[in-house]
């Protein structure tokens, strides 16, 4: 009984595992959520994958929400690669 409610556990945590890995792959981090409103508007042709869809709303951070810019400077490995970083690039 006790190797079976380990297993079932287990295997709920693999579910779960599972379940997140997708999520993040789909594009549903919180940059993606906090432009979801963002993306039609200002990166409709763009697909998602390879960092496209960040770097469009990089380089069209004047364009979107405050929101969206806020998660760009945030969150992911290109935070605040866009027009922001480039406003400050001379400044170092």
């Amino acid at each position: 009984m006790r190797k079976a409610n380990l297993q079932l556990a287990a295997a709920a945590l693999l579910a779960i595992a599972a379940a997140a890995s997708t999520a993040l792959a789909q594009g549903q981090g919180p940059v993606a959520n906090a432009c979801k409103d963002d993306i039609p508007k200002v990166c409709a042709g763009v697909t998602h994958g390879g960092g496209r869809m960040r770097s469009c709303l990089e380089s069209n951070k004047d364009k979107v929400s405050e929101a969206c810019k806020t998660a760009l400077d945030t969150y992911g490995p290109g935070k605040g690669m866009g027009q922001g970083a480039a406003k400050g690039a001379g400044s170092n």
